[in-house]
């Protein structure tokens, strides 16, 4: 047991790597490693997205959140440098539901490259440092996350304070969060200064749709100034972009009751529609000026369009033109299937990280570590028993070894030793010891219940037989006891750790469906987890079966080593009581002779 404890230890500590890294203040325990990944294997790429509002998405299956505060206040993202603090913004935060949304400011995203950010936690004095309007360049002159209780308006997030005009539609989970579903009124943004457009200016439109019904001719964005219109909507779900009448329509239909990414962004003479961040259509005009008011969703004015029929998410507005490489790593990476962050292991302030192992463990679910709980303690009971079984059974063997060796002194003086206190203290572990005891107290208590035991008949050999065989059956008990609860090891290990497996899978996919994530980099660590709980109940029967079965083959040598002695003993005892009987038949054949002999 203690070698199997040293080797057990000896491979965690290669799994354990150490930390490489310094760190960056002491008052933070924790931290995790956020990778940011354009490189083939991640979002596959090439250029240079520049400075970009990174969506960090926690949940149970890449974060335990264990050691942060309740509202994440706590939160600290760190460049690879482990010096330069990264501004951020929680969206939201609910640790009893294992979910978060963080945006996080990347100062410089480089395509076809990985690199590394760390997100420190575990510190319960850290005030709370989010702040939207450092987090998002100052080129977004609105963004809404639509993250606000139903009946208030739409609040943005920059600093410019573009709050809608009213409030309209009812709050729905979104892509990202909460989102925004539309009943045939338009959230209409101010014409304030900020959002002001001249002539032939720079302009970005973004939005996450959820189409309902694709019918009609229906408007997500208007804006009128006299002679001069910017339409933006979608025609039998086809994306279409409407300037002064020019119109260019996309051929890339948008599904309905699916989200998908739409983009508009205009420079100098052109203006470019993206859906999931690819270019589907263009027109080659100038955006006219606009200082009026901006309508999502529907038209202010009565026209042949109609309202918007689904579910708006994550609405931004830019006064520059946005590169496609950044409107296709929005779409990526704020998606169901982010493929630009990849989240890595977590680590202690001591230095030493958690390593694979640690990060599989800390991916682990309540109701699993539960059900590990109760594995462990079957294992830890298997194995006691089996080490103590097996001590008891090797005592019983060496004993009988001994006993052996003194009954063949024996002979026919089979009550031999059964005064012997100096022999009764050595071999009291020996069953072939009681059951002669048992035998010689039998001789001895009919002897004194003043029976002849010189003559011992076939009915009394029987009934000493039935005795020595109740003590053999009561050693064959002790030798079996216990073993039932290796046999339900055995049975019920992988049974048990196959329901935590089965529990830790519905977790995953709960958290990930509620989280919106179902990338792989999400689903795999949760699915890992839950089956090291099948893992374990395999950790638990496994040894218990060896064991068993050892149990069992010994248990059975000394199950027969009793069963040769009642009939060694038992015969000896007839061969007795034969002797007997030869002598009392030949000395009354001898009386007979001498008396027909004459003197």
């Amino acid at each position: 047991m203690q070698r199997l404890f040293i080797a057990f230890f000896i491979c965690l500590g290669f799994v354990l790597p150490a930390t490489a890294q310094a760190w960056w203040q002491d008052d933070w325990h924790y931290r995790k490693q956020i990778a940011v990944d354009t490189t083939p294997q991640g979002a596959a790429i090439n250029e240079a997205l520049g400075r970009t509002a990174l969506l960090v998405r926690l949940h149970t299956g890449n974060f335990t959140f264990d050691g942060v505060k309740e509202d994440g206040s706590d939160l600290r993202f760190v460049a690879a440098d482990d010096k330069t603090v990264l501004n951020h913004q929680i969206e939201s935060f609910d640790p009893l539901m294992g979910m978060a949304l963080i945006w996080v400011d990347v100062p410089k995203v480089e395509g076809g490259q990985r690199q590394d950010i760390w997100m420190y936690y575990g510190n319960q004095k850290a005030p709370a440092t989010g702040n939207g309007q450092l987090t998002f360049d100052p080129n977004y002159t609105a963004l809404y996350h639509f993250d606000g209780a139903n009946g208030t308006p739409a609040k943005d997030t920059t600093a410019y304070g573009n709050t809608a005009q009213s409030a309209t539609g009812a709050s729905i989970d979104g892509v990202i969060g909460r989102a925004l579903q539309f009943s045939g009124q338009p959230l209409l943004l101010p014409g304030s200064p900020s959002l002001q457009h001249n002539a032939g200016s720079a302009f970005t439109f973004s939005a996450w749709l959820r189409l309902d019904q694709a019918n009609g001719e229906q408007l997500v964005l208007a804006r009128r100034e006299g002679a001069n219109s910017l339409l933006l909507g979608l025609n039998q779900g086809m994306a279409f972009v409407e300037i002064d009448g020019q119109r260019a329509v996309s051929t890339q239909p948008l599904n309905p009751g699916q989200w998908q990414h739409l983009a508009l962004t205009a420079e100098g003479s052109k203006v470019s529609l993206y859906v999931n961040g690819r270019e589907i259509a263009s027109l080659p005009v100038s955006m006219p000026a606009f200082n009026s008011v901006m309508a999502i969703g529907a038209d202010l004015s009565a026209s042949a369009y109609l309202p918007f029929a689904g579910a708006m998410d994550e609405l931004r507005l830019s006064k520059v033109a946005r590169p496609a490489a950044l409107l296709l790593a929005d779409a990526n990476s704020q998606g169901a299937e982010s493929k630009l962050v990849a989240y890595g292991v977590d680590e202690e302030q001591s230095g030493y990280g958690f390593g694979s192992l640690g990060f599989l463990l800390n991916a682990v679910p309540l109701d699993a570590w539960v059900i590990i709980a109760v594995l462990v303690l079957m294992m830890f009971q298997s194995w006691v028993i089996m080490i103590r079984k097996n001590r008891m059974v090797s005592r019983v063997s060496a004993a009988n070894e001994g006993f052996r060796e003194q009954f063949a002194k024996v002979g026919t003086r089979l009550e031999m030793f059964a005064d012997d206190q100096e022999l009764a203290q050595r071999l009291q572990h020996s069953s072939l010891w009681r059951l002669y005891l048992v035998a010689v107290k039998e001789i001895r208590t009919r002897r004194e219940q003043g029976a002849d035991t010189s003559s011992v008949s076939a009915a009394t050999i029987e009934a000493i037989r039935c005795s020595m065989d109740g003590v053999r059956t009561r050693e064959n008990q002790a030798l079996s006891s216990k073993l039932s609860t290796l046999s339900n090891a055995i049975a019920g290990g992988p049974y048990i750790g196959l329901l935590g497996t089965v529990l830790g899978i519905m977790v995953v996919f709960l958290g990930t469906a509620m989280a919106g994530d179902v990338n792989i980099n999400a689903i795999a660590p949760g699915m890992a987890a839950a089956l090291l709980a099948t893992a374990m109940g395999l950790f638990v029967a496994i040894p218990a079966l060896f064991g068993y079965n050892r149990l069992i083959t010994r248990n059975k040598e000394v199950s027969a080593d009793m069963r040769v002695f009642v009939d060694e003993f038992i015969t000896r005892l007839a061969e007795m009581h034969g002797e007997s009987q030869f002598s009392e038949s030949a000395h009354r054949r001898g009386n007979h002779t001498n008396a027909s002999v004459p003197a």
